[in-house]
């Protein structure tokens, strides 16, 4: 069963298939993503690329990314950024795994990512920093939204019961 479109992702789910522009220019699907990962794979949504709070964020996963994957899982990180933007931040912060554009956030209104934001007593429409996991067949395991960029992927990794989480 797939979530309607907007509706946040519930634990036993099917998350909603995608094809983005990753920022190498290559188009990924999920599909693709979710055959690199014996275990599973692991979604997160950030609003901008290259921000001090979203670099902190790509980089905790880049830290931990072989604590991911040598448990099985393949990662992926998706923003509303343009490739270009993308592939800065790529090369910048040396991140080794694809970083996805939904620029037209049609991908994170599917997952239930996008919506109202508060900062600052402004309310306004934008990306939901959140993260979800999906077993080998594209169902969801674990997902949280509204998320603190900075330690969120050592929680991540402590509640997946992985070593070396810290």
């Amino acid at each position: 069963m797939t979530a309607p479109a907007g509706a946040r992702l519930a634990i036993g789910s099917a998350a909603p298939g995608f094809s983005l522009p990753a920022h190498t220019g290559a188009v990924r699907t999920l599909d693709e993503l979710l055959a690199e990962g014996r275990t599973g794979l692991i979604v997160y949504f950030y609003p901008q690329a290259l921000t001090p709070a979203c670099r902190q964020q790509t980089c905790d996963a880049r830290d931990r990314y072989d604590v991911f994957t040598d448990a099985g899982y393949a990662l992926v990180g998706i923003s509303p950024d343009p490739v270009e933007r993308l592939a800065r931040a790529v090369e910048q912060d040396a991140i080794p795994f694809d970083l996805l554009s939904d620029e037209d956030h049609a991908v994170s209104e599917a997952w239930g990512t996008w919506g109202e934001k508060k900062n600052y007593g402004r309310t306004y429409e934008g990306l939901i920093r959140s993260t979800a996991v999906l077993d080998p067949d594209g169902v969801v395991s674990w997902v949280r939204y509204n998320v603190r960029a900075k330690g969120h992927m050592a929680l991540l990794a402590r509640e997946l019961g992985l070593a070396a989480a810290a």
